[in-house]
């Protein structure tokens, strides 16, 4: 459990309350309403959990089984089984469900290369996970997002940098995301002898990174080799290593079969192969892709029917409405649906939810650990060991904190949504770049500050609009404010409960309600009044709003918004009038989870470069904020703008404004570090030939701001390393559907690239010495490889030791080199310290021309260094070194399962 259920006594007194609320809550309702002597079976804690899902089975009705086969499974009244909503999400902090601790984005959580601060991470969010539920159960909130099996962690391979969902992923090597995430897997499910902490889900199986506008469709085809080398190895070490016991299946196809229908994939691979006890779930309404888009069968009943007897076990969709009509029309045994039925039942055994509280040590977690004091520093401490320098020129960083004069500029440096990137939750008090900078300095450092450009051509960055003479009550303008008028249902029905002047739309109210009389969920709010804008232009008009919202101006629907799912600021560009009161009218509801709403705009009279380059040509350096935002990359999103496409991207390079700006920037002679933001590879070309220092933040979660000053200003000696390939241009690589892995990943890629997958620089060094290796083993062998490292340096700093393994001699198509260990080590300056790995036999195997896996006769090179064998000499600024050594395997090739 993390440190802040670990930490104190001051909070033991409330696990007495709380363990008693949920003692006599709404969790325990099974068990209160049956007299003991006559329990059903499975409320019997003594007999196995699987001997206790079949008593359940047994008890049921074919509709009532398949019913159970939905993730909004509904109550079974008659056998006092509670509703129960499968779906949540926690990437890196539970997501969707009110108030947690962000953590940085997976893919900023993969430059780590930290697996124990993983499980740590993970072990933080399954504990606010628990108290969650337990406090939504105790309110009788038994909803989506608030449950205990959640759809995390997402391992897909990040085999192109176009990809917008990249972002969720460990980046692009099978070795390095799964042990990441195994870690992930072994905190969230936690490692209680009998019971699960929550449930953790693999995603998505298998063969999935993109098109996001093709998933419906599109039919991934590659050999058995690609797929045994780079899309299965890490799933079969979530699932064999980490025991995760749930895997979700893709959209696409993979060799004709739909993934949710796949018996190679579901049966053969996973069940046959890997023995996977858990359950299977489809991503949402991939099942409906069956007949409706990938056109393998005619009928829901017949999508429902290959899945089901494929191995998918839970739908999140609506197709398995129609299992039981599959099973009357014979298409379908109704022994598929006890086996699926069982595997659901058993997780929720598994989980407690039929046992007693007191006997579940997951239930006495107090919800005082959402966000408490150990989890925000957790996520500093994440967010710092994430950021990954890749350039330093003449040691420009660290700065003096006593730096005359800062200009800080860009589009991320105070904007939160930047901070978050996606499938997250919302912290209490999160830290942008410019809060953290101005924090850092000096009282007598000035620091000015400009956005200077926008993210893109048409996606601005938007901020709330403040109370002032922009509200009026009345035509008249006699009065300053918009008429809010609160209803307790989601229609906006009846009289309001109460009404009030507020001076504009900027409200927060968590996962609570504006006032007592109102439905923590189930509200809605109306904002009426006028609306006079200081010029005239062209403003983007939007909000910012969970569940969904209505804007009207002078009874004109102008913009509305509705997702439960991926909340996101949303926009409309208008052109009005200087100094017209326009009517408008907001009209906020509120469903469940998150209240919040915000008006937002741009206006049309500001000169963002301008201000910039002035500030600019007044500080000694600048710091420029700069990079993507969750609203151009991410989940089938409609974005049509230049480089971007439904969420994916179509080139690599910055945005023109910002590149356009940067340029412009730099040609005032003032030293220039550029802090990047993004969830994928940014091809910064010429800003490596022409900015002195670049660092790389990705989406850093809650403590991005603390976290960046600590790097810029060195409280923090920056270690992060690239889990992805860092490329000059989608000129060099295949297209994009193309899911072989031929010229993909440092892997296969032997083309010339910006920065390689394990590089990043420090401000101490390191020295390489006495590596051993031996010279000769028999196949089947494990390997012992050791390695003393120095800091040389004058700082205390972190170093990622990485060992590479290429063969020599091995025949047909064979990785140019992969990842087979890796440790991060601190070390103080001078400190010295040995480090071993001792390398399993079946990192030496690779899929031969046969297609099957083998370790192969011959020799083989092992590098051990703080980056690739070969890249260390491209770079001056290179703070370590590699060591290579030769080994000799003997015999003959040995087969591997």
């Amino acid at each position: 459990m993390s440190l802040c259920f670990r930490r104190g006594p001051e909070i033991r007194p409330q696990w007495i309350v709380v363990g008693f609320a949920i003692l006599m809550g709404a969790l325990c309702v099974c068990r209160k309403q049956i007299p003991t002597d006559e329990q059903p079976a499975y409320l019997n804690t003594e007999i196995p959990f699987e001997e206790r899902a079949e008593a359940i089975i047994s008890e049921m009705t074919l509709e009532e089984k398949c019913s159970q086969m939905r993730y909004d499974a509904p109550a079974i009244e008659r056998l006092n089984i509670p509703e129960y909503n499968w779906w949540n999400e926690c990437l890196h902090g539970v997501a969707r469900a009110g108030r947690a601790t962000v953590f940085p984005q997976a893919i900023g959580l993969a430059a780590t290369w930290d697996t124990d601060l993983i499980f740590r991470i993970a072990s933080a969010i399954s504990d606010e996970a628990r108290a969650k539920h337990h406090d939504f159960v105790r309110r009788g909130k038994r909803g989506i997002y608030e449950g205990l099996t959640f759809w995390s962690p997402n391992i897909n391979i990040f085999r192109d940098p176009r990809w917008g969902r990249g972002q969720e992923t460990y980046g692009e090597d099978p070795f390095l995301t799964g042990k990441m995430g195994v870690a992930f897997v072994r905190g969230l499910q936690g490692n209680h002898t009998k019971y699960l902490k929550t449930v953790a889900t693999l995603k998505h199986f298998a063969v999935h990174s993109g098109p996001e506008p093709d998933r419906h469709t599109f039919d991934a085809r590659i050999d058995s080799r690609d797929l045994r080398e780079t899309y299965l190895p890490h799933f079969r070490m979530g699932i064999m290593e980490g025991g995760a016991y749930s895997v979700m299946c893709a959209y696409n196809r993979y060799m004709g079969e739909p993934c949710c229908g796949s018996k190679t994939l579901l049966t053969e691979i996973l069940r046959n192969e890997w023995r996977f006890s858990g359950y299977v779930v489809s991503d949402c309404w991939a099942i409906s892709d069956f007949h409706e888009y990938h056109k393998v069968v005619d009928t829901p009943e017949q999508a429902g029917t290959l899945a089901v007897e494929s191995g998918t076990d839970l739908n999140c969709g609506i197709v398995f409405r129609e299992l039981r009509k599959a099973v009357g029309l014979g298409l379908l045994s109704e022994s598929k649906v006890d086996e699926a039925v069982k595997r659901l039942f058993t997780a929720r055994l598994k989980l407690g939810m039929f046992d007693p509280p007191e006997r579940v040590p997951f239930t006495r977690i107090p919800y005082s650990v959402i966000d408490c004091d150990a989890h925000r520093q957790l996520a500093h401490e994440a967010a710092c060991e994430s950021i990954v320098l890749l350039k330093n020129e003449d040691g420009l960083l660290p700065l003096s904190k006593e730096i005359r004069s800062l200009a800080v500029i860009g589009p991320s440096i105070d904007n939160v949504e930047v901070l978050l990137g996606n499938y997250n939750g919302f912290p209490s008090e999160p830290i942008t770049p410019l809060q953290g900078i101005l924090s850092k300095v000096s009282e007598t450092t000035r620091v000015f500050h400009a956005q200077g450009c926008d993210w893109a051509a048409g996606v601005p960055v938007l901020e709330a609009i403040p109370p002032s003479v922009f509200f009026h009550h009345t035509e008249q303008a006699t009065r300053n404010g918009l008429l809010a008028e609160y209803f307790n249902n989601r229609e906006l029905d009846g009289e309001p409960v109460f009404t009030r002047i507020e001076p504009n739309v900027d409200a927060n109210w968590w996962d609570q309600a504006p006032s007592p009389d109102l439905p923590d969920d189930d509200f809605s709010v109306r904002w009426t009044g006028f609306f006079v804008p200081p010029v005239t232009g062209t403003y983007a008009l939007g909000g910012n709003g969970f569940n969904g919202f209505r804007i009207y101006l002078d009874g004109k629907e102008i913009l509305s918004f509705n997702g439960n799912h991926h909340p996101r600021t949303v926009h409309t560009n208008l052109r009005l009038e200087g100094g017209r009161p326009y009517n408008i009218r907001l009209e906020f509801i509120e469903r469940r989870g998150d209240a919040r709403m915000s008006l937002l705009w741009t206006r049309p009279d500001r000169d963002l470069e301008k201000k910039a380059l002035q500030i600019a040509e007044r500080a000694d350096a600048v710091i420029a904020v700069m990079g993507l935002s969750p609203l151009l990359e991410g989940e089938e999103m409609r974005v049509e703008v230049e480089g971007f496409e439904g969420g994916d991207r179509t080139h690599l390079r910055l945005p023109f404004v910002q590149r356009r700006l940067l340029r412009r920037i730099q040609a005032l002679g003032k030293p220039v570090i550029l802090v990047l933001m993004s969830g994928s590879a940014v091809a910064v070309n010429w800003e490596d030939e022409n900015i002195s220092a670049i660092l790389q933040v990705w989406y850093p979660g809650q403590s991005a701001g603390s976290a960046i000053a600590d790097i810029l200003f060195g409280d923090a000696n920056p270690a992060g390393r690239l889990p992805v390939t860092f490329y000059r241009s989608v000129d060099q690589l295949p297209s994009f559907d193309d899911y072989r892995m031929q010229n993909r990943t440092y892997r296969y890629f032997r083309g010339d690239v910006l920065y390689p997958f394990g590089y990043g620089l420090s401000y101490t060094s390191f020295e390489y010495s006495k590596l051993e290796i031996p010279e000769t083993i028999r196949p089947g062998e494990s390997v012992r490889v050791a390695v003393n490292v120095m800091n040389t340096g004058d700082r205390h700093g972190e170093e990622v030791v990485q060992v590479y393994l290429s063969h020599q001699q091995a025949n047909g198509v064979v990785p140019i080199r992969t990842l087979i260990g890796f440790q991060r080590i601190h070390l103080k300056s001078g400190q010295r310290k040995k480090v071993i790995f001792d390398l399993a036999p079946r990192l030496f195997s690779l899929i031969d021309d046969s297609m099957q896996r083998v370790i192969p006769a011959g020799r083989c090179e092992i590098a051990v260094g703080g980056i690739q064998p070969g890249w260390e000499r491209r770079f001056n600024e290179v703070t370590t070194e590699v060591l290579t050594g030769k080994l000799r395997i003997l015999g003959e090739n040995l087969p591997v399962e």
